[in-house]
């Protein structure tokens, strides 16, 4: 019974962990950045911790470095910060700029969803 009962939640948990892995937030920014600071302030020390944060972990990038390898947007960014959605190493959606808390994490949360419902 208990093995039955194991097997099932892994059915249930492993697809939810391995899809959760899929989807990464960059976040390009440039040191003076005022509005990187003010995300940095606002929002950085909870990200980690929220539903957004988990099934997108944050990966920064400096705006001018070139792009790793692992990494297709459809753009190059070319103002901070501007952070990407990625999937699977592929750009699925973007927030160009920081228009504060309010906007920031229902922008996310739209973006994260379409990421999931594709």
């Amino acid at each position: 019974m208990a093995a039955r009962f194991l097997l099932l939640i892994m059915m249930l948990v492993l697809p939810v962990a391995a899809r959760a892995e899929a989807l990464q937030l960059l976040m390009f920014e440039q040191p003076g950045c005022i509005y990187c600071a003010r995300w940095n302030e606002e929002v950085a020390p909870q990200y980690p911790l929220t539903t957004e944060g988990k099934a997108a972990p944050l990966r920064r990038l400096q705006l001018r470095d070139p792009l790793p390898e692992d990494v297709a947007v459809a753009s190059k960014p070319v103002f901070t910060p501007t952070f990407v959605l990625l999937e699977d190493g592929v750009e699925t959606g973007r927030i160009e700029g920081y228009p504060g808390a309010d906007f920031f994490w229902p922008l996310l949360a739209e973006l994260i969803a379409d990421a999931a419902a594709e």
